[in-house]
């Protein structure tokens, strides 16, 4: 899946490979939608379990992003998945439960930087620091930042250094005038 995409897949196919009857899967998940789905919620599951560590050994909200990025680079098919929402059942109560959980992990997260934010501070928080480390997981994915040569000029290869890096210069703590 991961070098094709997850359009690509077809029930038939994960059977063969599996070495199962071509049956197996379809009595298993019910139909493609259906193993999406489930692997969607085993990779939102996966990030939560990340987060809760970080957020247990009281990390900083900067390593939340860190290890939104690394996780969506060594996961990349569950990546791929888990936010495209026409693959899988919006319905499917594990994939509701898993999702709601990592995004609440977020939101912990956010509680630790600003303790007596508002609701709609803590939001605008998470949409910010979300839509960053999402878009950089994105573009490193697609190669995009291959192609950009950020690497290079940053004179970073590690993608939790480059992420590290930006999440430095939005969050302010670090000076804009150093290299």
């Amino acid at each position: 899946m991961a070098e094709r995409g997850p359009q690509a897949l077809s029930l038939r196919e994960i059977a063969a490979d599996l070495g199962v009857s071509h049956t197996a899967p379809r009595h298993h998940f019910g139909s493609i939608k259906g193993l999406l789905t489930a692997i969607a919620a085993e990779g939102f599951d996966m990030l939560r379990d990340r987060l809760v560590a970080l957020r247990e050994a009281e990390s900083p909200f900067l390593e939340f992003g860190v290890a939104y990025v690394e996780f969506a680079t060594e996961h990349p098919a569950h990546f791929a998945v888990m936010f495209q929402p026409t693959l899988t059942d919006p319905n499917d109560p594990s994939l509701s439960e898993a999702s709601q959980g990592a995004f609440n992990e977020l939101r912990a997260g956010v509680a630790t930087i600003a303790p007596h934010s508002t609701t709609e501070h803590a939001a605008t928080v998470v949409t910010a620091a979300w839509s960053m480390m999402h878009g950089l997981a994105t573009l490193d994915l697609t190669g995009n930042l291959a192609r950009s040569q950020i690497r290079e000029l940053l004179g970073l290869s590690d993608i939790a250094d480059i992420a590290r890096r930006a999440g430095d210069l939005l969050g302010g703590s670090q000076d804009r005038s150093s290299s």
